[in-house]
C-alpha cells in the first residue's frame, strides 16, 4: 500500500493545456477541466508536464495557466508543476513561477533536444536544486529527454536533500523497484498509466501522475484508492482506453476525449491533416460507444 506519511502522494492528474484560437491559454476551459475532475474526486493535479505540452508554455504563459489553477483548485486541491526547458535558465525560471504560485513540489524533466550523458544531467539537476528552493521530484522522460539511470537518480537523491524523489514516465519499474528495497523514504510516482496496475500491485509507489486521470479520472481513482487489489475488468478497460490513444500523440487523444465529454474544445499546436481530423472524429465516437457499454 502506498505509505499514507508520504506528502507526495496519491493521484495527480495530469489535464492538458485548452488553448484558444489565438493560441493562448484558454483559462475559463481549464477551470472548466478541474472543477470536473474535482467533482469526480481527484484532489491533485499535475500541470506543465507532457501532457500539458510543456515545452509550448514560455514561463509568462506557465504564470498565467498557474493563475487559474490556484483560483480554481485553492482550499479544495493540490498540484505539482512541471518546469521542463531546453536549458538551466529556462528550468530555473519557469521553476521560480512554479514556487511563487505555491505549488506542492516541481516535477524537473532533463532537458530536451539534444542527447545529454549522466554526469550532464547530475550536474543539471544539482545546480537546479541549489537555485529553487522547493522540494523536487526527477522526471524521467526518456520518450523525448535523456534518460536517467537508476545509478544517477539514487545519488542525486541521497545528494540533495530538496531532491525528494521521482515521477518515472519510461514505462519500466526497475527503477521504483530499486528505490522501494534501498531508498524506501524516497517518493515513488508512476508517470506511465501502463505501468500503474503492475506497480499497485507490487507495492512500490507512493502515487501516480496521469494523463488518463485528467480526462477520465473513473479509470485511474479505483484502482488506486484499492491499493493494487485485483480487479481484472478495471484494468482490462484502462488497458482498451490506453490502446485506443498507441496511434496518436497522447495529448490530443485526451484532447478530442475531454471535448467529447463537453470539458473544453480540442486545441493543437499543428494543423490536422484530413486523415488525422478522421482519426479524432473515431476516438470519439469510439469513447461514447465505449462509455455506454
Amino acid at each position: 500500500m502506498p505509505n499514507p506519511a508520504k506528502r507526495l502522494a496519491g493521484v495527480y492528474a495530469a489535464p492538458t493545456t485548452p488553448r484558444d484560437d489565438a493560441g493562448r491559454v484558454h483559462a475559463g476551459a481549464l477551470a472548466h477541466m478541474l472543477e470536473f475532475l474535482m467533482k469526480g474526486g481527484v484532489r491533485g493535479f499535475a500541470v506543465n508536464g507532457a501532457t500539458g505540452e510543456f515545452c509550448l508554455n514560455s514561463p509568462q504563459e506557465l504564470g498565467r495557466m498557474l493563475e487559474t489553477v490556484v483560483r480554481t483548485v485553492e482550499g479544495k486541491g493540490r498540484f505539482l508543476c512541471g518546469i521542463g526547458a531546453a536549458d538551466l535558465r529556462g528550468a530555473v525560471e519557469n521553476g521560480r513561477v512554479a514556487i511563487a504560485a505555491g505549488a506542492e513540489a516541481v516535477l524537473l524533466p532533463m532537458p530536451y533536444f539534444f542527447p545529454y550523458g549522466q554526469e550532464d544531467l547530475r550536474a543539471f539537476c544539482l545546480e537546479a536544486a541549489a537555485q529553487l528552493p522547493v522540494d523536487i521530484l526527477l522526471y524521467n522522460l526518456p520518450q523525448f529527454t535523456s534518460g536517467l539511470a537508476i545509478e544517477t537518480v539514487c545519488g542525486l537523491i541521497s545528494a540533495c536533500p530538496s531532491i525528494r524523489g521521482i515521477k518515472d514516465s519510461s514505462g519500466s519499474l526497475d527503477l521504483l523497484r530499486v528505490l522501494t528495497t534501498s531508498m524506501p523514504g524516497a517518493v515513488r510516482l508512476v508517470g506511465s498509466d501502463g505501468a500503474l496496475p503492475q506497480a499497485l500491485q507490487e507495492d512500490i509507489c507512493d502515487g501516480v501522475v496521469s494523463g488518463v486521470a485528467g480526462a477520465v479520472p473513473e479509470l485511474i481513482l479505483p484502482l488506486f484508492e484499492n491499493g493494487g487489489a485485483s480487479n481484472r475488468r478495471a484494468i482490462e478497460r484502462l488497458d482498451e482506453f490506453i490502446q485506443a490513444l498507441d496511434a496518436l500523440p497522447v495529448p490530443w487523444g485526451l484532447k478530442w476525449i475531454a471535448e467529447s465529454r463537453g470539458l473544453a474544445p480540442a486545441s493543437f499546436p499543428l494543423p490536422l491533416s484530413e486523415s488525422r481530423a478522421l482519426e479524432g472524429r473515431r476516438l470519439q465516437e469510439w469513447f461514447r460507444q465505449w462509455q455506454g457499454c
